[in-house]
């Protein structure tokens, strides 16, 4: 349906004939009667009875304006969401993060981006770390939070949090009967543990592997899970222990063991924002990452105080 013709079309319903039309949408008579003509033979039907006075809609005249009423209205809605879109305060943003990190972060940085941007749609994708680059440049999702190197030369990267990898350790391990809590050791400080292990696909994993090969240690592995919080808790209460990240001791952690900074080891792997490098990130999603800064800044942990031994 052309739109000016409906227009056209509506004048003529409304003026009651094609000459005061005319003067109303200062065209020429001729040029109107042209553009019903043409809206008739592809309508396949009348608009008007021609023999009335004042001209009168049939009834597929109505239907047709009824119609460009709808559709103008769709074109109007659409214009208004485009706008919005323009000035970045509606759309949809995919999301690739980890359940740990949903669970720690999101309780706190939903609600102030939901207040920001009420109109964004926020969808969550959760994986583990080590797979949301690859969803990021499949385009599964516009942008992941996630712990890893910056490394791909296909995506930017935005540094959120840095990371310090240690052993948490609970009561009646020996590496915890041995150093105060926060003392920097070596790994092998803790060949003497078993250890609960997240499973193979969590960016942790991977660096627990690299070190176990690197130190030579092949330590007794009690369980395996897919949770850190669940390794975590059961490490400590186990008196075992896990190989984890600095934002996940908490005062379960000081209350029923220890974390410990590997003094041997310097991560690479931290927390980022990544999204594919020379896309365009509209506001919302630049404001996203800032409010996860903000967030983890406020419950910031200094858990680790790079004491000596001995």
């Amino acid at each position: 349906m052309n739109l000016k013709q409906a227009d056209y079309i509506r004048a003529i319903a409304q003026e009651g004939s094609i000459t005061a039309a005319a003067k109303k949408l200062f065209i020429s008579q001729p040029s109107l009667s042209q553009a019903l003509r043409q809206a008739e033979t592809e309508l396949g039907v009348p608009i008007f009875y021609r023999k009335t006075t004042p001209l009168r809609l049939t009834y597929a005249g109505e239907r047709y304006l009824q119609t460009a009423e709808l559709i103008r209205a769709a074109v109007d809605r659409l214009d208004g969401q485009v706008r919005q879109i323009k000035m970045e305060n509606s759309g949809r943003l995919r999301v690739g993060i980890s359940i740990q990190r949903a669970t720690q972060i999101l309780p706190f940085a939903f609600p102030l981006f939901r207040a920001r941007y009420p109109n964004v749609a926020l969808e969550l994708v959760e994986e583990g770390s080590a797979r949301l680059e690859e969803l990021v440049m499949q385009g599964q999702v516009d942008l992941a939070m996630a712990a890893v190197e910056a490394t791909s030369p296909q995506l930017t990267y935005q540094l959120i949090e840095t990371e310090v990898i240690g052993v948490v350790a609970g009561k009646g391990s020996h590496l915890c009967e041995l150093y105060p809590s926060g003392t920097s050791i070596n790994l092998r400080a803790s060949a003497q543990d078993s250890f609960i292990a997240t499973k193979p696909g969590h960016s942790i994993r991977v660096v627990q592997d690299k070190l176990f090969r690197r130190s030579g240690m092949r330590p007794e592995i009690l369980l395996e899970t897919e949770s850190i919080e669940i390794a975590k808790r059961i490490a400590l209460e186990a008196g075992a222990c896990m190989l984890c990240s600095n934002i996940y001791v908490d005062d379960t952690v000081r209350e029923k063991g220890g974390f410990y900074p590997l003094e041997d080891y310097e991560n690479h792997r931290h927390f980022y924002a990544c999204y594919p490098k020379n896309d365009y990130l509209p506001k919302y999603a630049l404001d996203l990452i800032e409010i996860f800064r903000t967030v983890l800044s406020e419950r910031g942990n200094s858990e680790f105080a790079g004491k000596t031994r001995g």
